[in-house]
Order: C-alpha cells, then sequence, then structure tokens
C-alpha cells in the first residue's frame, strides 16, 4: 500500500516562487517554470533546477512587459531543500509611440490607412509580447482583406527605453503587390465538370482579391457533400493583365454507400429499413438516393435526387418519387406520389424550404354513420404545397447535449376525386438540450400542430390527420394510442395535436447512459390543441453509444391507461428520443 501511494505521489512544482504580488503574474510563471516527477536529490541538483525555473521566470516577466525585472536563483532555508527563485519584478513597461514601416512600395491610401488602424495598441497600455505579435498580425490581415494576399511581415524592431519605462514597437511589413481575381483552375481526382464548378465562384474577373469569395467557394463545394477533401486556394502566378486564378482541388467521396437501419417496439413491431447513395453521377455534385423501409406498419420505397447549388448559391432542389403501404389501426393507405422541393440554406445549419406533391392515394378507413361504424373507401389525387424552416443550434445531430432546435411547416392542401378538400396543416416542434453536469443534460420539447379550413364539415383523409403515440411521440401507448377512438377502440385521429416531454439523460462512462422521461400530449377533434385533457407516459432508458450515436432502449408505462392499452411498451432504436 505504501509504495501504491509513493507511485500515486503528485507532481510538484519544480521551483517555489516569491516577490510576485500579483496573483495572475504568479500564476503564469509557476505554469511556465513547470513542475517535475521528483524532487531534487541533491543541493546541486536543485541549484541546477533553480537557475533554470530563473531562466524561465525572466522570460514570462519580459513577455508581459516586465523589462527591468531581476531573478535570482536561490534555495529555500528549511530541509528538504527546495529549488527557490525571489523575483523583484519592477516597473511594468508601457506602449508608445506604435508606428508601421513599409518596406518597398506602400499599399494604397485606404488600404494604408486600413491597415495602420488595426495596430490597436494604445499608448499606455501594458507592453505584453503578444500583444505586439498580435497587433502584427491585424496588420497583414487587414492588407490580405483589402486585396494584397502576399503581404507579409518583416522582423519588427521593439526599443525598451530603461528611462521612461516604455516600449516603442515599430512594425516592418511589405504589401507586395494587389491582386486581382481570374477565374477558376479545377485540379480533380473524380468527375466533377470544371465548367459546373466555375460557375460558382462568388467573384468576376478583374474584382479585387478578398478571402472572403475564396472560403465562399470552398464552402459551397463542402456543402454538397460528395467530396472527401477540397481545397480552394489564390494561385501565386498572374498572368500579363495581373489576374489571378483559383485554384481548387478536389477528390471525391466513394461513388456509392449503403445504410442499414432498424427498429423494435412491442407495439409495432419490427422495422427494418436501407438506404442506397450515389454521388456525382452527372458531375455537379449532385446525389442520388433509393430508400427502402420495411415494417409492420410501413412499407415505402423511395427515390430521390437532390441538385445542390441549383441556380443560385445555397440552393437545393431535390426531385422524388414515392411508393408506400401504411397499414395501422385506424386505416390502410397506398399511395404513390411525386415531389420538388427547393431548400434554401442561411447559416450553416438553418433551412427554409419550398416545394409542391402530388399524390394519388387509396385509403381504407372508418367512420359512424348514424352511431354504427362503417368502413370507408377514398380515391384521392391530392396536391400539396410546402413551407418549411427548420434551424438547429444544437452540437450533435443524434446525441445532443447543449442548444436548441426548432422545425416548422405549413402545407395547404388540394384534394379531388372521392371528394373535395382544401384545408392547411401547421405544426412546429422545438426541442432544447441543457447540461446540468458534466455528464447530466436536461432535455425537452414542446410540439403543436392544426388543420385549418373554412368548412365546419371538413373529413380530412385519415393518413393526413393528427396521430399521436409511439416511440417518437407519447411512449407507453401504442403507435396513433393517443387521443379519440371509434366505439370499437379504432384511433380516430385529430385536427390538432399537443405533445410534450422531458427527460433527464445521464451517462456512465465513455460508452453507456440511463435516461428517466416524461411524455405527455393530446390530440382533438377540434381545430386547435387540448391541453386540458391529455394522456400522460413515464419511464426510464438505457443508451450505448456507437460511436456515431447511441443505441436507444426504452421501456415505458401509461400514465393514463385505457381498455386495450398494454401495461407497458419497450423500443429499441438508433438515436435518441429527440
Amino acid at each position: 500500500m505504501l509504495a501504491l501511494n509513493a507511485s500515486a505521489r503528485a507532481d510538484e512544482a519544480k521551483a517555489v516562487v516569491e516577490g510576485v504580488p500579483d496573483k495572475g503574474l504568479r500564476q503564469a510563471i509557476e505554469r511556465y517554470i513547470g513542475q517535475v516527477k521528483r524532487a531534487p536529490q541533491s543541493r546541486v541538483q536543485a541549484r541546477r533546477r533553480a537557475e533554470e525555473a530563473a531562466a524561465d521566470a525572466t522570460v514570462v516577466l519580459r513577455s508581459e512587459g516586465y523589462y527591468d525585472a531581476v531573478a535570482t536563483p536561490d534555495l529555500t532555508a528549511s530541509e528538504p531543500v527546495r529549488p527557490l527563485v525571489r523575483i523583484e519584478p519592477g516597473q511594468r513597461f508601457l506602449v508608445a509611440d506604435p508606428h508601421v514601416s513599409w518596406t518597398g512600395p506602400p499599399p494604397d491610401d485606404k488600404s494604408r490607412a486600413n491597415a495602420e488602424g488595426a495596430v490597436k495598441l494604445a499608448p499606455g497600455a501594458p507592453g505584453r509580447a503578444a500583444d505586439v505579435v498580435a497587433a502584427e498580425g491585424r496588420i497583414v490581415g487587414a492588407l490580405v482583406h483589402d486585396g494584397y494576399p502576399d503581404a507579409a511581415a518583416d522582423p519588427r524592431e521593439v526599443v525598451a527605453d530603461h528611462a521612461d519605462h516604455t516600449i516603442r514597437p515599430t512594425f516592418r511589413v511589405s504589401a507586395k503587390g494587389r491582386a486581382r481575381f481570374d477565374g477558376v483552375q479545377v485540379k480533380t481526382i473524380g468527375r466533377t465538370n470544371p465548367l459546373w464548378v466555375a460557375h460558382l465562384a462568388p467573384w468576376k474577373t478583374g474584382q479585387t482579391y478578398s478571402p472572403e469569395p475564396v472560403a465562399e467557394l470552398e464552402r459551397r463545394l463542402l456543402d454538397t457533400g460528395v467530396y472527401d477533401s477540397v481545397n480552394v486556394s489564390l494561385s501565386p502566378d498572374a498572368d500579363a493583365q495581373g489576374l489571378r486564378p483559383v485554384v481548387v482541388s478536389l477528390a471525391d467521396r466513394p461513388k456509392a454507400t449503403i445504410a442499414l437501419g432498424g427498429s423494435y417496439s412491442t407495439t409495432e413491431g419490427v422495422g427494418a429499413n436501407a438506404r442506397y447513395t450515389t454521388y456525382n453521377r452527372l458531375r455537379r455534385a449532385d446525389t442520388e438516393t433509393l430508400s427502402l423501409q420495411y415494417g409492420s406498419i410501413l412499407k415505402e420505397a423511395d427515390a430521390e435526387i437532390s441538385l445542390p447549388q441549383w441556380r443560385g448559391p445555397q440552393k437545393t432542389l431535390r426531385l422524388g418519387v414515392t411508393a408506400l403501404q401504411d397499414d395501422t389501426d385506424a386505416f390502410r393507405q397506398q399511395d404513390a406520389g411525386v415531389h420538388a422541393d427547393l431548400e434554401r440554406r442561411f447559416g450553416k445549419t438553418s433551412f427554409f424550404t419550398y416545394g409542391v406533391s402530388a399524390d394519388f392515394s387509396h385509403n381504407d378507413e372508418k367512420t359512424l354513420v348514424g352511431g354504427l361504424i362503417v368502413g370507408k373507401r377514398r380515391n384521392l389525387a391530392l396536391l400539396t404545397g410546402l413551407a418549411r424552416l427548420s434551424l438547429d443550434r444544437s452540437n450533435d445531430p443524434l446525441d445532443p447535449t447543449r442548444g436548441w432546435r426548432f422545425d416548422g411547416r405549413v402545407e395547404p392542401t388540394l384534394g379531388a376525386g372521392d371528394d373535395t378538400l382544401v384545408y392547411a396543416k401547421a405544426q412546429a416542434q422545438v426541442s432544447g438540450y441543457l447540461p446540468v453536469t458534466g455528464s447530466t443534460v436536461l432535455a425537452g420539447r414542446l410540439k403543436l400542430g392544426s388543420i385549418l379550413s373554412g368548412s365546419p364539415t371538413l373529413d380530412v383523409p385519415a393518413p393526413r390527420r393528427f396521430f399521436a403515440g409511439g416511440g417518437g411521440s407519447i411512449r407507453g401507448y401504442a403507435y396513433q394510442g393517443v387521443g379519440p377512438r371509434f366505439p370499437d377502440g379504432t384511433p380516430i385521429g385529430g385536427q390538432s395535436l399537443f405533445e410534450t416531454s422531458l427527460e433527464v439523460r445521464q451517462k456512465f462512462g465513455s460508452r453507456f447512459g440511463g435516461v428517466a422521461f416524461l411524455d405527455a400530449g393530446s390530440v382533438s377533434a377540434q381545430k386547435y390543441p387540448d391541453f386540458r385533457t391529455f394522456s400522460a407516459g413515464a419511464g426510464i432508458g438505457v443508451r450505448y453509444n456507437l460511436g456515431f450515436g447511441p443505441l436507444r432502449g426504452d421501456i415505458a408505462f401509461p400514465l393514463n391507461r385505457r381498455k386495450g392499452d398494454a401495461p407497458f411498451i419497450i423500443y429499441i432504436s438508433i438515436g435518441q428520443a429527440f
């Protein structure tokens, strides 16, 4: 046990520091001097460490503007002896008369003024070395921003005047020549059409160079998601007119990927999905995706092509075709449709999408006639618009621990066939994630929805109504198990929706975690959500970190159990519930 304690002894300071009243300065010196594993084994070794520590302390003192400081190595008086550094900081030197000296031709008057204004070393400020170096970086940065990409700093001169305790920095800067943009030169390992890349350039030939357009072109290419690497930089060589092209180097990701997934619930059964994706087949960073889902309830096939940077920056056109069969307790739907969406990105994770879809739907559902439940078959042609806003300020798509998300959409719909329909379906969800400790996260969400129409007798097709209950909704209840029912227990659905959830997420090490949760909500036949009559479910769960996201297992219990409700339900899936 004694040997274990000796081996686990904490490192000790390399030397004791005395004579520095300023706490921040003393801690900076101690950090720079560092620590050692073992105490000195002799007075000679202790003296050598003290001398090394005094030299290190002098470096820190001078970097903080104490050019008259004296650091004296010594040994402590008590046994066992320890290295000691006695410091006399002296008076701190202050900045005086900083100026820029141009080596070679100076830049134009405006750029010169911008560069000199970027110094931002106020006379009388502490003469810290880090501030001087930062000022030099700002000068060069201002020149690059104003079109001088080759601007560079030559060795600076800093005069320390011990008579008046000031430093006078002189920044020697070479502006070199001003650059103007030419076109794009593409160096690619892959299939990308250079003409498509060229049309993404956010500048015109002859425009004065600025680093922002170069960075924006790189962002636009990275946003497509079809490249393993993207590098965009200004060519060092200019043509006879002084124009310099931008060189783009691209490396394609693998031509195709396959993704597999699955889920399980004691009420919804087993579900499996697969996605096959190809990239850059049209040589313009396009993506083609074939998705298949097969479950006890939903069977769906979807094909989509995504065309990024469609007729403008940060715009993605998505065209797709879908066929599905949805066999639930509330209805049986067979549907085939096409859709076209245009997504506009603003910010890194914010999107606005508008689009249109056309569906041909065959529905078998139930209705009440004279108090009797009768079957109803509807064949409908539906034209649906879409306006959607998505904001994601969380730190992880599958396992967020901080931040928030918002997703809202409005879908106006026209229907013809066995019925004539005009309505708009609106819904919005917000979720938030608050780290309470390093391993505990409090998560919550709120979802509201409403179907609006000018007709008091609107009969929305069952597949287009709101339903609640299930692993992604109100846990503890079967899929579609919350809300109004027919006398035989069949879910009816509703015209409005209210859902809320609260989770406490606790990590146990790097792989495992646990969750306690409470879900609640309601589905109403009225157009506005019902906050008074609701169903709630509670439970616990386990999480296992797969590296890319958590494997989720939950057991949930209904707190407002009705006839036909199971006493508990188990859910297994990938990713957090929200």
